[in-house]
């Protein structure tokens, strides 16, 4: 147990979600899902109530919130945990590829296919498989995973022999595909087949009270890697480390975390400043050399698009489709910067916003 002067920063317990279990426990296991807020609490509720079904499931969320740990959470928590788990990186595999990882293919389908090859379908068949960056799928792969979808038949590239598989479809994206859909680069209805049950992964910033127990968490996994003793905590740093941002959310948080278990010569636990410092403040004197900041800036610009979508945030019209940045990000900034939506409800004829 890491020791601190701060009151009330550190917990006995943090509520774990390992090996398809939520129980409160102490642990260091790299893939444990650490935190008691309200509203971690409220997905891994969806999560053990999706799980024991086959149903097709859409974790939603910015980068590096954790969607892989919810989607293997679901996993282990389903009736397919003994079969395979296959993850596909639909951002990493070439467009012209894509089709082959997936589906397979037969032997002189293209230039290069010297044998058939089983795709990671039929690799995934029985268990589950885990589409993460679905949104960056291009639009022919979509119409083929439409079919597979609905039929849960493939075929592999090559053949008109359709396969019939049983596998259990995770998906994830950091992209608003409802926005997506309006630009017209994600297909309507294959947007509709794996909206079936949404899961939405909250950010860092918007759950900053499980900070002090994941910097624990991630202290120990650290430390015995790197064959430290730590046993307390600077005083103000658990502090510092929930008043930062988080762009990077969790990922960014272990980088900080291990950075530090290394540098650090002693037993106590310290994070260099600078290291969760926003670049604009440090360089604001020669961006913003009026007495403008950031946050006026996001103010007028996100209050200028809501007053154009008349207070509507989603879909084609919505403010985060003219902003061009996910509904998810968009209401976790309006939420900080205090924007009220009912006052853009309404608008005079000059269309101006109206103020309360």
């Amino acid at each position: 147990m890491l020791s601190t002067q701060m009151p009330n920063t550190i917990n006995d317990t943090s509520l774990l979600l390992r090996g398809g279990e939520a129980r409160n426990e102490r642990s260091s296991a790299s893939n444990a899902i650490v935190g008691q807020s309200a509203r971690l609490k409220t997905v891994l509720q969806q999560v053990n109530r999706v799980a024991p079904t086959d149903t097709t499931v859409l974790i939603l969320g910015e980068t590096g919130t954790g969607k892989e740990l919810i989607a293997r959470a679901i996993y282990e928590r389903s009736n397919r945990s003994k079969r395979s788990f296959i993850r596909v990186n639909c951002a990493a595999i070439p467009s012209s590829l894509i089709a082959s990882e997936l589906f397979g293919h037969e032997k002189g389908a293209f230039t290069g296919a010297l044998q058939r090859r089983l795709g990671r379908f039929e690799a995934a068949s029985g268990g589950t498989i885990f589409l993460d960056e679905i949104g960056e799928l291009p639009m022919e792969t979509q119409i083929t995973l439409l079919r597979v979808l609905q039929e849960r038949e493939i075929e592999r590239v090559g053949s008109s022999q359709s396969i019939p598989v049983d596998v259990r479809i995770i998906a994830a994206t950091n992209r608003d595909l409802s926005a997506a859909v309006a630009a017209g680069t994600f297909r309507r209805d294959m947007f509709y087949r794996l909206n079936v049950f949404p899961i939405e992964v909250p950010a860092l910033r918007e759950r900053t009270e499980d900070i002090p127990l994941l910097v624990e968490h991630l202290i120990e996994r650290y430390a015995s890697k790197a064959g430290k003793n730590i046993r307390s905590i600077k005083d103000g740093t658990l502090e510092l480390l929930q008043s930062y941002d988080w762009p990077g959310n969790i990922r960014e948080l272990q980088n900080v975390v291990e950075r530090a278990v290394i540098l650090s010569e002693g037993d106590t636990f310290s994070v260099d400043e600078t290291w969760v410092t926003p670049e604009v403040s440090r360089t604001s004197a020669a961006v913003a050399p009026l007495a403008i900041t950031l946050a006026d800036r996001e103010r007028e610009v996100i209050e200028a698009a809501l007053a154009e979508s008349k207070g509507r945030i989603s879909g084609p019209r919505g403010a985060a489709a003219k902003l061009g940045v996910p509904r998810q990000t968009l209401d976790s900034k309006i939420a900080n910067l205090q924007i009220s939506k009912v006052r853009f409800k309404t608008q005079p004829a000059m269309g101006t916003p109206v103020y309360s």
